[in-house]
């Protein structure tokens, strides 16, 4: 059932994606998408959180700033880097933060020579160039360059992430600042950029952007929350999947053998990385744990 939950999670977070892909072809602009993407979550936790009369105070603000801060942007720069790439490799970029991870650790501990997060960033790297490749032209180049930043800062959230979780800061109030933090941005972004009026389809494309993103959100903690964390954090690739049957199906937008083998790059070394940071967490605790900061990342995932 924990694979279900997952693989639910994962369709709906490419369904997303193509919403915003239709959307922006729609001539809706990236404010009206982030602030759609965020406002159903802040309705549906804040409104649990008062009638169950939960305290909303965080326990530490600083540490919701820096996440915040990184997830928001990470946030922006993934859908923007939909609107302009095929979806497919948009999503792949998106689902690089590992492979940003590891090479920081690496950084940070070069003496010790992880031959796994090695192997992990050199798996990612060749995979981002078989994706990038065959799939965009130079006119789509600063897209490839700004999804790229989503998933580097996409990274430093992660963390963030799990230096709230380790402070006891629960997950539902972490998920309620983050899409609050959304809503503020998208209407700052709106009175900037303007709220340009949209055709039918326009509306149900921003519509399904806040649907698909909130039941993906919740299918995927469910998947957390059921079983074991390394099998849900590996299902979470099939998103990469999904967004590339749904960007054929929708825009006749087919990879080639090299933009395949590349996405396959880019999972095995999202792997290798969870595989690692998993096993670690096992040996420090010395019992099974989950994987907060993969989980979490679904906050804005795509």
């Amino acid at each position: 059932m924990q694979s279900l939950w997952m693989l639910l999670a994962s369709l709906m977070f490419a369904a997303m994606g193509a919403c915003i892909k239709f959307a922006s072809d729609l001539q809706a602009n990236l404010s009206q998408i982030v602030l759609f993407r965020g406002t159903p979550s802040v309705v549906l936790l804040l409104g649990w959180a008062l009638l169950t009369h939960r305290s909303l105070r965080p326990k530490n603000w600083r540490l919701h700033v820096m996440r915040n801060v990184t997830g928001v942007s990470s946030m922006w720069m993934g859908f923007f880097a939909i609107s302009v790439l095929p979806l497919a490799t948009a999503v792949s970029l998106n689902y690089t933060s590992p492979l940003f991870i590891a090479g920081w650790m690496l950084a940070r501990d070069w003496k010790q020579r992880d031959g796994v997060r090695t192997l992990a960033v050199l798996f990612g790297f060749a995979g981002v160039l078989a994706v990038l490749r065959p799939s965009i032209g130079a006119e789509q180049m600063a897209g490839a360059v700004v999804g790229l930043l989503a998933g580097a800062f996409s990274a430093v959230a992660m963390m963030q992430v799990r230096s709230l979780g380790r402070i006891g800061e629960p997950e539902w109030r972490t998920v309620l600042f983050f899409s609050c933090f959304v809503c503020v941005t998208g209407g700052v972004g709106a009175t900037v950029e303007g709220w340009p009026m949209l055709r039918l389809e326009g509306w149900l494309a921003l519509t399904g952007v806040g649907l698909f993103g909130l039941v993906g959100q919740l299918a995927m903690t469910r998947a957390f929350g059921l079983g074991s964390a390394l099998l849900t954090a590996a299902l979470q690739y099939s998103t990469i999947i999904f967004a590339a049957l749904l960007s054929a199906a929708l825009w006749n937008q087919i990879p080639d053998w090299l933009a395949w083998g590349g996405m396959a790059l880019i999972v095995a070394s999202g792997l290798l990385s969870t595989w690692r940071t998993y096993s670690e967490t096992r040996i420090m605790q010395g019992s099974t744990t989950t994987v907060t900061s993969t989980a979490e990342a679904g906050e804005r995932r795509v």
